[in-house]
C-alpha cells in the first residue's frame, strides 16, 4: 500500500444496480484502488438504508416529552446511544479522507435516501456545532466531491440557461452540508443528458471520470465562506441569543 494511500468513502444513491450511476461508482472504485487508495462503499438502496429521522435513531433518551433531534443526537453521542446503522456510517465518514457522493439529480436536489443519510449521519456535536463551522468545522482536513447525473443536456444548466447554473443547484449540498462541516469541496463531476446518450458517449463519460479521479489531488477547491470573515456578526448573534 502506498504511503500516500487515502481512505475514500463512496455513498451511492441509485435504486438500479445496472444504472449508469452504478457504472460511475464502479469506475471510481476500480480507478482509486488501482492508485493504491482504500475504498469503502455504502450502496444505500442495496442496504435498505432508512432515511427517516426518528427516536429509533437512538437507544438513549434525553427528553421523553419532546423530540428535539439535535439535543437527542448530542445526548446519544455522549452516552453511546446511537443506533447501529448510524454508528456504522458515521465511522466510515470519520475514517474517510475523501468523500464521494454518487447520485442522480432529482427535482434539482438529492434523492430522498441520500438526504436522509445526511440527516441521520451528520450528527450535531460530531460533525458540527455552533462554533465549529466552515473552516473550523469538525470534518476539516477531509475532501468531498459530488458525482452527478442529469436528464437534461449541458446547455440547460449554464449560468443563463433554463435551469440555471449547476453549481447554484448544488450549492445546498456544497455549501450547506460539505463546506458547512469543514470539508474542502472539490469541483463536481457532472454527467449530462445521461438517459438519452448512446453507448459511445457513456463510455466517453466514464473515461473522463477516470481522468478526473486520477487528478483529484490537483483539483482547485470551490470557494466557500469562512467563519473568520463573519466572526463579529456571528459573535453578536450568539450574544443576543444568550440574553
Amino acid at each position: 500500500m502506498s504511503p500516500h494511500a487515502l481512505n475514500v468513502f463512496i455513498v451511492h444513491a441509485h435504486p438500479e444496480p445496472t444504472s449508469f450511476n452504478a457504472a460511475l461508482r464502479s469506475t471510481a472504485v476500480h480507478t482509486l484502488e488501482s492508485l493504491g487508495h482504500r475504498v469503502a462503499v455504502s450502496d444505500l438502496y442495496a442496504m435498505h438504508f432508512n432515511p427517516v429521522v426518528s427516536r429509533g435513531d437512538f437507544t438513549t433518551v434525553h427528553n421523553p416529552d419532546r423530540f428535539n433531534v439535535t439535543l437527542e443526537q448530542r445526548h446519544a453521542v455522549a452516552h453511546g446511544g446511537l443506533a447501529a446503522d448510524i454508528a456504522e456510517e458515521l465511522a466510515k465518514l470519520q475514517r474517510a479522507d475523501l468523500l464521494i457522493l454518487q447520485f442522480p439529480l432529482w427535482w434539482f436536489g438529492l434523492p430522498a435516501i441520500l438526504k436522509g443519510w445526511i440527516d441521520r449521519v451528520f450528527l450535531s456535536g460530531v460533525v458540527y456545532n455552533r462554533t465549529s463551522l466552515y473552516e473550523q468545522g469538525k470534518l476539516k482536513g477531509k475532501r468531498a466531491m459530488a458525482c452527478v447525473t442529469t436528464g437534461g443536456p449541458a446547455g440547460a444548466f449554464g449560468p443563463d440557461s433554463l435551469n440555471g447554473d449547476i453549481r447554484d443547484i448544488l450549492a445546498p449540498l456544497h455549501r450547506g452540508v460539505l463546506a458547512f462541516t469543514g470539508m474542502t469541496v472539490l469541483p463536481p463531476f457532472v454527467n449530462y443528458h445521461v438517459p438519452y446518450e448512446g453507448e459511445a458517449s457513456r463510455l466517453a463519460m466514464l473515461a473522463r471520470y477516470r481522468s478526473h479521479l486520477v487528478r483529484f489531488d490537483t483539483l482547485e477547491a470551490l470557494p466557500m465562506p469562512k467563519m473568520a470573515d463573519h466572526l463579529a456578526q456571528f459573535k453578536e448573534t450568539i450574544r443576543a441569543k444568550a440574553q
